[in-house]
């Protein structure tokens, strides 16, 4: 199944859309940190858990590698266009999309901004 976002932010700074009750955050990939590093400091960072800790583990979740390579060029060098990868990760919904969105969607617990 392809689906296709519109970016409407270029920042990769974590965001809250209280429309959608979700956290927001973009992975860029000419940017220094990898697709995991960003989803990883973005999903401690709306449940407040230290990675460094070993209080939270990706490979919990989802298979990493396989992540990596699902939104890594084609053989061809093309990016990759559509399409989206959803799981369950410390209790939160996340979307991670081909076009570098990711939507975190924290469990009831997690305090929102005011």
């Amino acid at each position: 199944m392809q689906t296709e976002i519109t970016r409407t932010n270029e920042t990769s700074e974590l965001q809250y859309d209280e429309t959608n009750d979700r956290f927001e955050l973009a992975y860029d990939p000419d940017g220094s940190a990898t697709l995991l590093t960003t989803i990883v400091h973005g999903l401690t960072s709306v449940v407040d858990v230290d990675v460094s800790q070993g209080e939270f583990s990706l490979y919990d979740s989802v298979d990493p590698d396989a992540l990596e390579r699902i939104f890594s060029p084609k053989s061809d060098g093309e990016p990759r266009t559509g399409g989206h990868v959803a799981f369950t990760a410390l209790e939160c919904e996340v979307y991670v999309y081909a076009n570098g969105e990711i939507h975190i969607h924290p469990p009831p617990q997690v305090e929102r901004p005011a």
